[in-house]
């Protein structure tokens, strides 16, 4: 908005040529949501204590986990002004790469909403069905495939690491694998929120890697430069990331233990989705794995668990998904947390390292 309105009047008053540049806004736009988020934070948790949206805890858990009970939930509505407010303010709202992310993270975070709406107004401890869950993700994640590749502005081929001159042409089939990127992420994500700053750690060191990739994808002559695939548009994501990354730490100030909030299914499921589409736009699907492994590690855990109790009714894990395993093994919970994060920012290091491992 910000852009629209002010860049113009850059041939009256030159300090304006400012906004012309995506890393001046990308700053703008991180600054603002932290505040935003920092700022709004106690009045937003007063508000869901008064209105009684508190956090539902499985008997079936961690006995430790009994005294997070009454805690306010649903934060993540708070994070997802954090991105979206910043985003509209200092984003290109000409670039359709920033509507197609914004609105698949907020597409999300409604199905969260009526997911925590239903185990914290409702009291039902099941929430939104699964089926219908999952419904709704593929149906979000099939029309912001279909925005994304229609006009051909972003290419069918799935890229490798490592591997300057191999790709995999998927044609049409790269429509139900962007899919499956975009809710995969959104459900290991959804997975890892389970202890206190747990999920917005990861979150936070993967939108600031994935910011770093979409810029160079977008610029021309770095992409060049780095030999990577060159997504016209995509260094728009740049700011939409910042936004992401910065609402997160905004959030962590009161996310972190013992967490004054939880964020809910409207915030994990608003996240994991935002990486994934972000992800498929830059042409870094296989670097979310990478750099995401935390998550793709969390969401293993549950199926190899629930496979394994099913065929020989045995568990390989104490409970899961994993960071519970960690916990049961004896580890206090800020320690299980700061270890993921650390093995998140040396995944994210990695990450960036292949930028020049072509």
């Amino acid at each position: 908005m910000l852009y629209l309105f002010l860049y113009p009047l850059h041939t009256e008053f030159s300090f304006l040529n400012v906004f012309k540049y995506i890393t001046f806004r990308t700053f703008g736009a991180a600054m603002t949501s932290v505040l935003f988020c920092m700022l709004l934070g106690p009045w937003f948790i007063a508000y869901m204590q008064k209105k009684q949206m508190k956090q539902v805890v499985r008997d079936d858990g961690p006995q430790s986990h009994l005294s997070k009970k009454g805690t306010p939930t649903m934060g993540g509505t708070l994070i997802l002004a954090g991105v979206a407010l910043p985003t509209l303010l200092w984003g290109d709202l000409t670039n359709t790469n920033v509507w197609i992310a914004l609105l698949l993270t907020l597409s999300y975070g409604l199905i969260g909403f009526i997911d925590d709406y239903k185990k914290v107004i409702r009291k039902n401890p099941k929430g939104l069905a699964g089926r219908y869950k999952l419904l709704g993700q593929v149906i979000f994640a099939g029309i912001a495939a279909y925005f994304i590749f229609k006009d051909g502005g972003v290419a069918t081929d799935l890229h490798f690491p490592f591997f300057k001159d191999f790709s995999l042409e998927l044609g049409w089939l790269y429509i139900p694998f962007a899919i499956l990127v975009i809710v995969g992420s959104s459900n290991a994500v959804n997975l890892t929120d389970g202890l206190d700053g747990l999920a917005v750690g990861p979150t936070i060191t993967t939108s600031v890697t994935f910011l770093i990739l979409a810029y160079c994808a977008g610029h021309s002559e770095i992409a060049k430069y780095l030999q990577i695939p060159h997504v016209p548009g995509s260094g728009e994501l740049a700011i939409f990331l910042a936004s992401v990354a910065a609402s997160c730490l905004g959030f962590l100030w009161y996310n972190t233990y013992p967490a004054q909030v939880f964020m809910g299914d409207v915030g994990a499921l608003a996240l994991g989705g935002a990486l994934g589409v972000v992800a498929v736009i830059s042409k870094n699907e296989i670097l979310l794995a990478l750099c995401g492994l935390i998550f793709v590690v969390e969401a293993l855990s549950v199926m190899i668990q629930v496979i394994s109790f099913k065929t020989t009714g045995k568990r390989v894990f104490k409970m899961a998904p994993i960071h519970h395993h960690f916990e049961l093994k004896g580890w206090p919970e800020p320690k299980v947390v700061v270890r993921f994060w650390i093995l998140s920012i040396l995944l994210a290091i990695a990450t960036l390292s292949t930028l020049k491992l072509r």
